[in-house]
């Protein structure tokens, strides 16, 4: 894989799950810094890494300060405070024609079309709150940066230590309800093939809208009783959550900005990804 050392990359929310796994993948090859809100010792401690809280502080002298040529944006907190900080973003991006943004967006922009999975040329609509919001910020972006951003939209994100997973793995301990859809379709990924994804982006400069999600779906009940089954002989108390009476989808697809077929996924990947023994916190811990 071609290095280009020219880029220094600045991850907006690296403390996050994603953003972390974003922040290790990208090290060894980039000069990478990092956003943290988190009251974490170990970020205070690294010197790449800047506390910035999207409530209360500005981020442009951080972008001035740092000069990065890559942002990548994975930043949660107040939608507004975060729409203000996209602003200071693409304002610092116009200004430095050789700088580029990723944006982790998210199928939410969808939400609001359930009769249909969606491309990434498809109109988003979205009913919830989140999806709305997500949705303001890819058109904020697209209005004063558009050839110099990638739009990264996620389907829900496993992986061995996802969010997720842990409530999974809670739910089989303490023998507790896990709920799930079972008339939902999903698509899914794993943190892991996003950052190899965005890793990809980012050494061929790649702008435009993109799906990362598996190439294929799932009803969301049947994905986690599977999982679930893998995961050892005890299963949680699934509580079936019926929303429709048929099928609606939750599921983003690629299809017109497909990446090399290495850099695909599967649900079948996902689900292994998410199973993988070595790496599974025991459960009677």
């Amino acid at each position: 894989m071609k290095l280009k050392d020219k880029d220094i990359i600045l991850i907006v929310g690296a403390s996050g799950y994603i953003g972390n796994i974003l922040y290790k993948e990208l090290l060894p090859y980039f000069q990478v810094y990092g956003t943290y809100c988190t009251q974490n010792k170990l970020f205070g401690k690294n010197q790449v890494f800047t506390k910035f809280d999207v409530e209360t502080d500005d981020i442009t002298p951080l972008l001035e300060h740092i000069q990065p040529t890559v942002i990548i944006s994975a930043i949660r907190g107040d939608f507004k405070e975060q729409f203000h900080a996209h602003k200071s973003i693409a304002k610092y991006i116009k200004s430095n024609h050789s700088a580029r943004l990723l944006y982790l967006s998210s199928a939410s922009v969808f939400d609001g079309a359930v009769e249909l999975p969606a491309y990434e040329e498809d109109r988003p609509m979205a009913e919830s709150e989140y999806g709305r919001f997500k949705y303001s910020v890819e058109k904020l972006l697209k209005e004063h940066i558009p050839a110099q951003l990638a739009i990264l939209r996620l389907p829900i994100v496993l992986g061995v230590n996802s969010p997720r997973m842990q409530q999974l793995r809670q739910a089989i301990k303490h023998a507790a309800a896990f709920e799930t859809y079972p008339n939902l379709i999903i698509s899914v990924t794993t943190a892991d093939k996003v950052a190899q994804q965005v890793h990809y982006m980012i050494n061929k400069s790649m702008d435009g809208t993109f799906h990362l999600a598996s190439s294929d779906m799932v009803h969301h009940e049947d994905l986690f009783r599977e999982i679930a089954e893998k995961l050892g002989d005890e299963i949680p108390i699934f509580k079936s959550v019926y929303q429709r009476n048929e099928d609606s989808y939750f599921a983003i697809l690629p299809k017109t900005n497909l990446l090399p077929p290495s850099y695909q996924i599967t649900v079948a990947e996902v689900v292994d990804a998410s199973t993988l023994n070595e790496d599974i916190l025991t459960i009677k811990q």
